[in-house]
């Protein structure tokens, strides 16, 4: 069974979503969580309440994902809190469609500034407490559409595709101080995001899956809570796909 009974977690974009869920099992397997927000503070603090209700310690934080001196607070914060920080969990994201020749300047640096940036961000800020300690998980949130692109998402596409390069380059950078480094590529996964596309465009994606079924978000955090453990301790540099067949 998996035990993080002792570590300390922090998940961006943790109050909604795959986040949300992360969060929640990341708390259910022992670890004190920081569950990261921007905007969603009542999600962010019903889901604190929830884990302490379940038996482990959780704060909400604010923060822009986008700025690296309010990811770096955030980092000492639950430092403070806690002690150190154990396992980063970047799942803060955002897309802003558009085919390549109608997408503005500002859509473009946007995608990239949240769901890019914004994971440089926190591996930056964890980097020298994992270094120091000689122990680090960094679980970084890519996409399917970060490997294969993506029609209408040329800034999402590139974002994702660059948090895979910059998780295998941090995985070579901190993998002497035993910290491992690895992405998590979901497909279509059931979200509220999820549930709201148009019915048609839903189906397209699932039946691009050879199980034609959507993904639900405990199917990412389950992968997340195994890489986050003493299990996938001789994990490091890898993109694992969580799409039912979606990518072949």
């Amino acid at each position: 069974m998996i035990d993080l009974k002792g570590k300390v977690a922090i998940v961006t974009g943790g109050s909604r979503g795959i986040g949300a869920e992360i969060a929640r099992l990341l708390g259910s397997l022992g670890a004190k969580v920081a569950v990261n927000y921007n905007r969603s503070a009542e999600q962010a603090e019903a889901l604190v309440a929830e884990i302490k209700e379940n038996g482990s310690d959780a704060l909400a934080f604010q923060a822009d994902v986008s700025s690296l001196p309010a990811a770096e607070a955030l980092v000492a914060a639950a430092k403070e809190k806690w002690g150190t920080v154990d396992i980063l969990v970047t799942s803060a994201g955002m897309n802003w469609d558009g085919t390549i020749w109608k997408m503005t300047a500002e859509q473009w640096q946007k995608v990239i500034d949240v769901d890019l940036t914004g994971t440089f961000n926190y591996i930056r800020s964890c980097a020298p407490i994992f270094r120091e300690q000689k122990w680090g998980r960094i679980i970084t949130i890519t996409s399917i559409n970060g490997l294969r692109g993506k029609f209408g998402q040329t800034n999402y596409s590139a974002a994702k595709g660059g948090v895979i390069a910059l998780t295998k380059a941090a995985a070579k950078d901190l993998g002497k101080y035993q910290v491992t480094s690895n992405s998590v590529a979901p497909g279509f996964i059931l979200t509220e995001m999820g549930e709201a596309m148009p019915d048609e465009f839903k189906q397209i994606a699932i039946n691009e899956g050879v199980m034609k079924k959507a993904g639900l978000p405990i199917d990412v955090a389950n992968l997340v809570g195994f890489l986050a453990s003493d299990a996938g301790g001789h994990i490091t540099g890898e993109v694992i796909k969580v799409d039912g067949g979606q990518y072949i």
